[in-house]
């Protein structure tokens, strides 16, 4: 259940913050919101485990280049790339470029829900 704010917030980076990077996990049912997000900052070869959700998942590139293996397919994508995947459909991506890469995957859900299959 999302609680409804009266008034709009700010959730400033070290509120969500994962561990001692860089990256950003923002629980949309702790703020209010219908949707969630993880804010990902990898530099070349990082990237995610292979893993799936029961909702469908959009990622926007923001900075450099990433590789995404969606169910059976490969998508190469580069700053200003927008990707989607399904629900339930394994998929993880990678940093393949020579430089950081930054996005931001989005949640269709105010909980994270994640099957991690690696």
């Amino acid at each position: 259940m999302i609680d409804t704010l009266a008034e709009p917030t700010l959730v400033e980076p070290e509120q969500i913050r994962l561990g001692s990077g860089r990256g950003r996990r923002f629980q949309g049912s702790e703020h209010g919101a219908a949707v969630s997000y993880f804010y990902v900052d990898n530099q070349p070869g990082q990237g995610s485990g292979l893993h799936w959700h029961p909702y469908p998942e959009t990622w926007v590139v923001l900075e450099g280049d990433v590789t995404f293996a969606v169910g059976g397919e490969q998508i190469v994508a580069t700053a200003g790339d927008t990707v989607t995947g399904p629900a339930f459909v394994p998929h993880r991506f990678t940093n393949t470029g020579e430089s950081t890469m930054r996005l931001i995957g989005i949640h269709a859900s105010p909980v994270i829900i994640q099957t991690n299959l690696d």
